[in-house]
């Protein structure tokens, strides 16, 4: 969906924020999808030792504002999450897992996105859904 420039602007943007503090990187995916990654290590695990689902549901807020972002003119507008649901499916102990977002909608004022975590094994560790507005910046 984003060519290796839009990625670069994207990852340029994680610096001194949270995004940077919990190692999302963006990174290249298949047409009509927009993927990140994040670690899975003390910066994201909850006190039994696996994957925080806060961590899960940062990661899903951060792609598909991020994506929503990019599909819009930011000398315009802005872009705010306002409803996002995930479904925690199978824990996560080590190792990275990968965010790819689809958006089902992708309206004048809001976009809504289809959000799929996966471990390394591919297996499918959250789903999510994330709904932003599209707003005009003030002068």
């Amino acid at each position: 969906m984003f060519n290796a420039e839009q990625l670069a602007f994207a990852n340029a943007l994680r610096k001194d924020t949270m995004v940077e503090r919990l190692g999302i990187t963006y990174i290249p995916s298949p047409p009509g999808t927009f993927a990140a990654t994040m670690p899975v290590d003390a910066r994201t695990f909850q006190p039994m030792g696996l994957l925080h689902g806060g961590a899960t549901a940062a990661l899903a807020e951060t792609l598909g504002s991020m994506g929503s972002a990019m599909l819009v003119d930011l000398d315009k507008f802005a872009v705010v999450g306002i409803e996002l649901n995930a479904n925690h499916i199978k824990g996560v102990r080590s190792g990275v897992v990968t965010a790819t977002g689809t958006v089902l909608h992708k309206g004048r004022t809001t976009h809504v996105w289809d959000i799929r975590v996966n471990n390394e094994q591919g297996e499918l560790v959250a789903v999510c859904r994330l709904t932003n507005v599209v707003i005009t910046k003030k002068p």
